[in-house]
């Protein structure tokens, strides 16, 4: 239950130390951190994978710190190591390039400034005999552009009733909610707004505390169906945790024409999905049981699928390429890494929804508005 009580690490501003080997990441990460979370050694290459670590950047928030190997690695094992390196640079918010004593310019400095360059990622510099505290400070003072909206925001405001309907089955997690339910009731009180919890049984007796005129009903999509029956002909607003997060983290309109593209596919197309986090597998899991059934429901089609989990997501190197893509909804993602993977569809023609919005597609979504609400 610890880990209910920290920031997710989709939340928490990623930064992340490159450089050459032997240029001293480990230890800046080290005294960054106020820990030992690297293995520091004289021996080239010491560091094979990357290191991470939560920690308060202050006044900049929750951040995670992450030590990488050295982009001049050599032999088969080395460019193993560096292209986990360069995956970290792809969703980093901001890096710093260690620079190795006596330094000169050299091609994977050069990279990294491109690369940062071309993805507006903030980079900075730090020799040995910089101060690690001017460096903190450097961080903390940045303004970072890429900052997510609020969950609720446009939607919900100090003073306002919220209805959170979260259903209680065989895939939720035992003793508690789950992650954007949590995030969803936290925003509520950071904002002043009233927060009701309740099953889609109890919907209507929620609504008679709550009130009903105005009230924001905020559903989990598989019971999106159930759920827009209860308020059919109140003066309710009725959105979804999938689309609040897709508001958030990820782009409705291009969801929007993934869904779309649902009616498309043709028997034996292939669809991946693709988890942002791994979890134990449930006998009725979301990402490998009711995500295929919702889409051999609404498709009408016998579909092949492939899947992936955590960092895995690259389309360019699947034998086939996918005809679909359906995402999580990025609770454990970074808004870059989101963004990212819908780029990296959109530059290969693959249409991608997440999977909130494809439930709730299944169940009778109806028209979306540009706020993320739904008719009733």
């Amino acid at each position: 239950m610890a880990e209910l009580a920290e920031t997710p690490r989709g939340n928490r501003v990623h930064i992340a130390f490159f450089g050459l080997r032997n240029a001293g990441k480990s230890t800046l990460v080290n005294s960054f951190t106020g820990q030992n979370i690297a293995i520091v050694s004289d021996v080239a290459g010491t560091t094979t994978d990357p290191v991470s670590k939560a920690m308060e950047v202050l006044p900049l928030g929750p951040c995670m710190i992450t030590d990488t190997a050295g982009l001049d690695d050599v032999g088969a094992l080395g460019e193993m190591r560096v292209e986990k390196t360069l995956k970290v640079l792809s969703t980093a918010d901001v890096a710093v390039w260690v620079c190795s004593p006596g330094e000169a310019d050299n091609e994977w400095r050069r990279r990294v400034e491109a690369d940062c360059a071309s993805r507006k990622i903030p980079l900075l510099f730090h020799r040995r005999e910089d101060s690690v505290d001017a460096l903190k400070s450097q961080i903390a003072s940045l303004r970072l552009t890429d900052v997510p909206p609020g969950l609720l925001d446009g939607l919900a405001k100090s003073g306002d009733r919220v209805v959170c309907v979260c259903p209680i089955d065989e895939s939720a997690p035992k003793g508690r909610l789950i992650l954007p339910q949590v995030q969803v009731i936290r925003e509520c009180l950071d904002i002043g707004a009233t927060c009701i919890v309740c099953q889609p049984a109890t919907l209507p007796k929620a609504l008679e505390q709550a009130g009903e005129d105005g009230v924001l009903v905020i559903t989990d999509s598989q019971a999106f169906g159930e759920v827009r029956n209860i308020l059919s002909g109140r003066n309710v607003r009725l959105t979804s945790f999938s689309i609040l997060f897709a508001r958030q983290k990820g782009d409705v309109a291009e969801y929007a024409k993934g869904l779309a593209a649902i009616k498309t596919l043709a028997d034996g197309d292939r669809v991946l999905i693709a988890e942002g986090c791994t979890h134990h597998r449930q006998c009725n899991d979301i990402g490998t049981v009711k995500i295929p059934k919702a889409l051999a429901k609404v498709s009408g089609r016998t579909l092949r699928f492939s899947f992936a989990s955590g960092g895995d997501f690259d389309i360019a190197s699947m034998p086939e390429k996918p005809r679909l893509v359906v995402q999580c909804g990025g609770c454990m993602l970074t808004r870059r890494e989101v963004l990212r993977r819908i780029a990296i569809c959109r530059e290969n023609g693959v249409p991608i929804v997440n999977y909130g919005m494809l439930l709730a597609f299944v169940n009778g979504l109806g028209e979306l508005s540009p706020e993320g609400l739904v008719s009733v």
